[in-house]
Order: C-alpha cells, then sequence, then structure tokens
C-alpha cells in the first residue's frame, strides 16, 4: 500500500508543480493574502475529482472524445490570451501595481477565473485523467486507491503551500517593479500555454 501511495504522490506531484496559468493565479492571490484558503481548497478538490475520475476510467472516455477536446482546446485558448493580455496591462499600469490592486478582491470572480483557469486547460484532462487513470491501471484493489489518494495529497500539499507560502516572498514584492516582472511573467506563460494548445489543435 505505501508503495503505490508514494508512487502516485511523486507522479501527481510532477504534473502539478510548474509554473502554468492555475499556479499563477493561485501564487498572486497568496501574495496578497485574499482568499487563499478557498482558492487552494478549489484547486486541491478539483484536482482531487479529476484524479478520482482517472483512476475510476473517465481516462478512455476522454480520449474518445476528440472533438469535445478540440472545443475545450480553443475556449480555453481565448481565455487564457485573454488573461495574458490582463496581466501585460496591467504591468504597465503602475498604479495598479501594488497589495491593493494585484488580487481579486471578492471571492466570486476569484473562484470563477481559478474555475475556468483549471477546466479550459486541456492538459488538466490529458495529465491528471489520461495519464495518471493510465499509470493507476498497474494497480488493483486497495493498492490503485492508495495511488490515487498519493497523488491527490501531492495536490493539496502543493496548493496550500504554494497559497499559504507566497507571503514569504511579500517583502521583495514591496515594490511595484516586482509586481511588473510577475505580470509580465504571468502574461508570457499564459501566452505561451495559449499558443501551444492553438499548435496542437490545429497541428
Amino acid at each position: 500500500m505505501l508503495r503505490p501511495a508514494i508512487e502516485g504522490f511523486l507522479l501527481g506531484a510532477s504534473l502539478i508543480v510548474a509554473i502554468g496559468a492555475q499556479n499563477a493565479f493561485v501564487l498572486r492571490q497568496g501574495l496578497v493574502r485574499r482568499h487563499v484558503f478557498p482558492i487552494a481548497t478549489f484547486c486541491f478538490l478539483a484536482d482531487a475529482l479529476l484524479i478520482a475520475a482517472g483512476v475510476g476510467g473517465l481516462g478512455s472516455l476522454v480520449q474518445a472524445m476528440p472533438r469535445v477536446l478540440f472545443v475545450v482546446t480553443l475556449a480555453g485558448a481565448a481565455f487564457l490570451f485573454a488573461y495574458g493580455a490582463m496581466a501585460i496591462r496591467r504591468a504597465f499600469h503602475t498604479a495598479g501595481l501594488s497589495a491593493t490592486g494585484a488580487a481579486e478582491t471578492r471571492l466570486g470572480p476569484a473562484l470563477a477565473t481559478v474555475a475556468a483557469l483549471t477546466f479550459l486547460n486541456p492538459h488538466v484532462y490529458l495529465d491528471t485523467v489520461v495519464l495518471l487513470g493510465s499509470l493507476s491501471a498497474r494497480h488493483a484493489g486497495e493498492a490503485r486507491l492508495a495511488f490515487a489518494l498519493g497523488a491527490m495529497t501531492a495536490s493539496g500539499a502543493w496548493f496550500y503551500a504554494l497559497g499559504y507560502g507566497a507571503r514569504l516572498l511579500a517583502p521583495l514584492f514591496a515594490r511595484p517593479v516586482a509586481w511588473q516582472a510577475l505580470d509580465i511573467l504571468i502574461g508570457v506563460v499564459m501566452f505561451s500555454i495559449a499558443a501551444s494548445l492553438l499548435w496542437q489543435a490545429f497541428a
């Protein structure tokens, strides 16, 4: 039981710990300490749901619906381009480069944004549902459950650590230039992911 749990934890961590749209948003909210718990919890529960679906066999269904993935890819690319443009625009409007204007101030819009960043990214389905689901097939019964719980644990540990650990960087982000650099980085990441999605969709 321990070995598949560790395997699931390491594989889950390898897929989650990367500079991506969702992580960038959690980091930004964590830096200004706004809605950190509900946002981290949403990301964790969404990942847990997708991991459970993948381990439960949804991966084969996702692979059998290329048209649905194509539509999700286009929608995700459009959203990421728009969010990236907002980040770049923020970077060159110095009035918003502070802790007071650095993140979503209301819980509703913040959760809606992180939900879009999560579920409009087809990589979430390919990596979390298809890949983890396929790898979990090497285990059976309780070992497969342990694998899934290990991957879920990695997700929870990462999102809470990212959200609450971001405050350690607060002294660095006391300067507007740091926010500017972060927003430019976020914009570049969003544009890069969106471009890669379009490339995959039409290649």
